[in-house]
């Protein structure tokens, strides 16, 4: 919401550009029609634009004389859908004419303009990848494309080793999880709204993290943990197995994760995405809740949490698809660690969570499945990433070593 103007030092561009394009206003509001008039003379519209890494075709910027709203982007979604945004949250492709009057315009409400990533990041306030064109896709050939979401019979994908986007519609639904890299046979190629589609067969799927291209999550050492000063128990209790060889070990740094949560909000707890798609799910508009996770991974493939819950959603009726879903989440935390990782990771970090929930899950699905040697190698690595086992992941070794398969 726009609530106070602050003027730039115009002896920099974008304070010459500012001055150029509100010469002439003197009332109250006038800056603001003269930034709506810059935008229809100077941008072309539709134009390609971000919203909090979703790509969409904004269609119009506009002003309504609400001054404390500002300027307004009509936007199309890849699905067709159009909804009306604050102007000043669009990121258009660096080094654009609308990317130049952007950055004049959130100067001028004196806020900082969109500063670029480096090209490998995945983080959520980059430009995300640009759109297809026809040249990215062989059409004689079977193209591979990495899923990101998954709406029903629309996949909106990146093609594998590059950083465009476009959305695949199939004549079937797919069993399809954000994170896997597909196999498709082309048919056909278009593009509606300014976004490019493409229909076909998939032929096959496969989970490969190291293709996707993903910037590996942050670690952030928080000092060194040491079993002497843990809680293993009242004095006179004796110490159980798993524990020993973590005691025996002595101290390791600890460590938090970095948590990615495309669409929070630091400053406002009410702007918690997965919050809104628990709380819809137990609502009963499941359809809600998940269309909320899907737009998460669509802005950033390492939001743990999206895949730990897509995973919780349908653990209790199939856990064969909650397997994957967590499973993606364990694997690009591990890719985030890196090999011979030995360090702890307290489930009271809140950012550890997200990735110790995909590890639960994991485990737990595995053990339905009946696989228990791979579900107790889980269990017994989330006890020494976090031997307070807040999840209680060490009453379940007991029943996977006597050979008992999980149970509600």
């Amino acid at each position: 919401m726009v609530t106070k103007h602050k003027r730039v030092n115009n002896s920099s561009e974008l304070g010459g550009l500012i001055d150029e394009i509100i010469t002439d206003a003197y009332g109250e509001d006038e800056p603001l029609w003269a930034f709506r008039q810059a935008f229809e003379d100077q941008v072309a519209m539709p134009a390609e634009a971000f919203v909090l890494g979703e790509p969409v075709t904004v269609m119009r910027i506009d002003y309504d004389g609400n001054e404390r709203r500002g300027l307004t982007a009509r936007c199309r979604r890849e699905a067709g859908s159009e909804q009306v945004i604050a102007a000043c949250d669009l990121i258009f492709p660096e080094g654009s004419t609308a990317a130049r009057y952007l950055a004049a315009y959130r100067k001028w409400l004196g806020i900082e303009p969109h500063q670029p990533h480096p090209q490998g990041s995945l983080s959520r306030t980059r430009t995300r990848p640009q759109k297809a064109t026809e040249d990215d896709i062989d059409m004689m050939r079977n193209v591979e494309l990495i899923a990101v979401a998954v709406k029903g019979n629309t996949v909106s994908c990146r093609i594998a080793g590059k950083e465009r986007v476009i959305t695949i519609r199939t004549t079937r639904l797919w069993d399809l999880v954000p994170g896997e890299i597909i196999n498709v046979t082309p048919r056909k190629q278009w593009r509606y709204g300014g976004h490019p589609y493409l229909s076909g067969e998939i032929k096959s799927w496969r989970l490969d993290i190291a293709a996707l291209g993903l910037t590996p999550l942050q670690l952030k050492e928080w000092g060194v943990w040491d079993p002497k000063d843990h809680y293993w128990g009242e004095p006179d209790e004796p110490i159980e197995e798993w524990a020993k060889p973590i005691m025996s070990e002595g101290p390791r740094a600890e460590y938090e994760m970095e948590q990615v949560l495309p669409g929070e909000n630091p400053d406002d707890p009410d702007t918690d995405p997965i919050l809104e798609a628990v709380e819809l799910k137990e609502a009963g508009d499941s359809r809600g809740a998940h269309r909320i996770l899907m737009n998460l991974l669509a802005a950033d493939l390492r939001c743990l949490d999206a895949h730990a819950h897509l995973g919780n959603f349908v653990f209790d009726h199939s856990p064969e698809k909650a397997i994957r879903h967590y499973e993606v989440g364990v694997r690009i935390g591990e890719l985030s660690l890196g090999e011979g990782f030995n360090g702890v990771l307290h489930w009271g970090q809140i950012n550890n969570r997200p990735f110790l929930r995909c590890m639960h899950g994991y485990g737990l699905c595995l053990s339905r499945l009946g696989r228990l040697n791979e579900a107790e190698e889980v269990f017994t690595r989330m006890l020494w990433l976090n031997p307070s086992d807040n999840q209680g992941v060490r009453f379940l070794l007991g029943n996977l070593r006597e050979g008992k398969v999980w149970h509600q």
